[in-house]
């Protein structure tokens, strides 16, 4: 895939952009950090280039002035959410963040948690982290949030909150996914700050919808497709237009709440610093594109590949039909078809030969490698040996495995285990063949081809487990499913 983006570019113009936006104010500047500041894949695909930890990069190049709060919503910490794309509990999400930043040499000051009404989960999380060394901050629910501004800019509302102490100029606000109360804990600290006599600012740092380039761009349009749950709508942002007649591009929950906002910032400093959402953010990612049809292509592709997961969403009862017709719409917009995507296409070919299930990987050479379930291998398990065996140049008749170390693990898991469906996963087909390759020089050269598989396409005409879902993941590869559940 061509390249369409300049990671160096890109972190060389965001730091200076954000240094120059604590300028703006009493050299303390509370940064709301939307998206992922780790594993940010959805932009790599979108914009090739764009390495997963750009955000963190441009972070460290100013790490001496960063000081890092989380946020994390106590209904949450109570209904235990898990963060869907690694399957961990925000609870855990938060401290694996605490360690992410620490390693790297981010500084976290603290941990907020909002909206808290004495949930004894949030109870027993603040003693567990405190019990950490870390320090906990409690904000709590304010009556006719955000729009009673009168209350929320009161020592009811935002008073009420615990202030948060910080030594650095640049607070990134983060959490372990949306919701969580980023924007209501900056606000809630400007108020703070402002009793104290500190003129901090506020700036919202998201990636997508990227704010210079058209309305209906196709990564404009894959942004909406990735957030189709929220129901996160691309809209220019009427504000920027009238002030400056200049049309630009944000999401429909920014403009929404600008008016409130702006009433908050006129309450707390007697003026407002900004005229429209987009003057509120700094994101500088469309400065550094550098192959506009690259980009479009690649977000062509992404968009394809979020039809195919909202599919398999409604029928999980993730989404609803509204939610899967607004899918079809962009689909249309983007100018697509789900007959784009050869290894869904050749993967349902086969299947429809084989009467079984069927996965298909299109490689990185855009060569089609498929597998069908067998009586011992799952159509994943069987498609990632067989695209394995390419990749090391090894001839597909030759066995990797010994069909009877196979049988084995078989037996252990229906006989032992009482596993119902006891194929093997690609987690335990991989640690057969790391085995095999002690002894088998096939083996090893197959292992060491897995890296290959990055950012290879994989279809399955059949939903996958979660286990095999995970793995594929950690593999790099950009997996879809048929909404159809396994036989």
């Amino acid at each position: 895939m061509k390249k369409a983006f300049s990671n160096e570019l890109y972190v060389e113009l965001q730091s200076k952009h954000i240094q120059e936006r604590i300028h703006e104010f009493d050299n303390k500047l509370y940064l709301e950090f939307g998206g992922k500041l780790f594993d940010d894949h959805h932009a790599s695909r979108v914009l090739p280039g764009f390495e997963p930890d750009s955000k963190l990069k441009m972070l460290l190049t100013l790490k001496d002035k960063v000081e890092v709060i989380i946020a994390v919503c106590a209904k949450d910490l109570e209904r235990h959410k898990v963060r869907g794309d690694l399957g961990i509990s925000y609870d855990d999400e938060v401290i694996r963040l605490i360690d992410e930043y620490n390693r790297v040499g981010l500084y976290v000051g603290s941990v907020t948690i909002t909206q808290y009404k004495n949930q004894n989960a949030a109870d027993t999380f603040k003693t567990k982290l405190e019990n950490m060394g870390i320090k906990v901050f409690l904000q709590y629910p304010i009556e006719g949030y955000p729009h009673n501004v009168e209350k929320i800019i009161s020592s009811e509302g935002f008073g009420k909150n615990d202030y948060i102490e910080t030594s650095k100029p640049l607070i990134v606000v983060t959490a372990p996914g949306p919701g969580s109360g980023k924007m209501a804990t900056c606000l809630s600290q400007l108020y703070h700050e402002h009793l104290h006599g500190i003129n901090a600012g506020y700036a919202k740092f998201e990636t997508f919808p990227i704010w210079n380039l058209p309305l209906k761009h196709p990564v404009n349009l894959a942004y909406e497709a990735a957030t189709i749950d929220l129901n996160d709508v691309n809209m220019i942002d009427p504000f920027h237009l009238e002030t400056y007649n200049e049309t630009t591009v944000n999401y429909n929950r920014d403009i929404e709440i600008f008016p409130v906002l702006q009433t908050m910032f006129n309450k707390i400093f007697g003026t407002s610093p900004y005229a429209s959402p987009t003057d509120m953010g700094v994101n500088m990612a469309g400065y550094a594109i550098i192959d506009d049809e690259a980009a479009c292509d690649a977000s062509r592709r992404e968009i394809v590949r979020r039809y195919y997961h909202a599919q398999v969403d409604y029928i999980m009862g993730k989404i609803n039909t509204n939610s899967l017709d607004k899918m079809q719409m962009l689909l249309s917009q983007a100018d697509v078809y789900a007959r784009n995507r050869k290894c869904a296409t050749i993967a349902n070919e086969i299947a429809d030969i084989q009467k079984s299930p069927v996965c298909a990987i299109e490689l990185n050479d855009g060569h089609l490698i498929s597998g069908k379930t067998s009586s011992l291998l799952r159509c994943s398990s069987a498609a990632l040996l067989n695209a394995l065996k390419y990749l090391a140049g090894i001839d597909q008749e030759i066995q990797l495995i010994s069909p009877n170390m196979l049988k084995s693990i078989l037996s252990l898991k229906n006989d032992y285990l009482n596993i119902a469906n006891p194929l093997l996963d690609i987690d335990e087909v991989l640690l057969t063949l790391s085995i095999a390759s002690a002894q088998d020089e096939n083996a090893s050269q197959c292992l060491k081809a897995l890296p290959l598989l990055k950012n290879c396409e994989i279809h399955s005409t059949v939903i996958l487990s979660k286990k095999d879902t995970a793995t594929l993941r950690k593999l790099h590869m950009n997996l879809t499913c048929d909404p159809k559940y396994p036989a």
